[in-house]
């Protein structure tokens, strides 16, 4: 698991085994759903393919620099309503919880992509970094 909690330390800027991941960084419990929900790594890349920023998808991927995305690109991606629910959800504004998740999930994907592919086990990562983030949450 060492690949895990190392994604999960650095995404969480070091907080994880504090019992307080989650209200450190809820949109890391956000965007790991997000992933988990929509195919997981494959998925995800898709929908930003089909929404036209496969380039920017790709890069988080590759072993070189990521692109950033903006917010509204973001919002796109996801959709209006999802990302409004997702504010909701965390009692955010919808352009902080939209920005956030442009920073957060490129950074996600590159990091559980270290070889510049997408794992074979994508879905087994994403499943297991979610329980090992919920089980110390709860």
């Amino acid at each position: 698991m060492g690949v895990l909690d190392g994604l999960l330390g650095s995404l969480m800027g070091g907080a994880q085994g504090s019992g307080t991941t989650q209200q450190q960084n809820p949109l890391v419990l956000v965007a790991l759903q997000f992933l988990q929900q929509n195919g997981g790594l494959q998925g995800v890349l898709g929908k930003f393919q089909q929404a036209g920023y496969g380039a920017q998808a790709d890069s988080w991927v590759s072993t070189g620099q990521n692109q950033p995305i903006s917010a509204d690109a973001l919002s796109q991606v996801l959709g209006h309503g999802h990302l409004a629910q997702i504010a909701q959800q965390l009692r955010l504004p919808q352009g902080e919880t939209a920005g956030g998740l442009a920073s957060l999930l490129p950074q996600m994907i590159d990091r559980m992509t270290p070889h510049g592919q997408v794992p074979a086990d994508h879905d087994d990562v994403v499943a297991r970094a979610l329980a090992m983030l919920t089980s110390k949450t709860a």
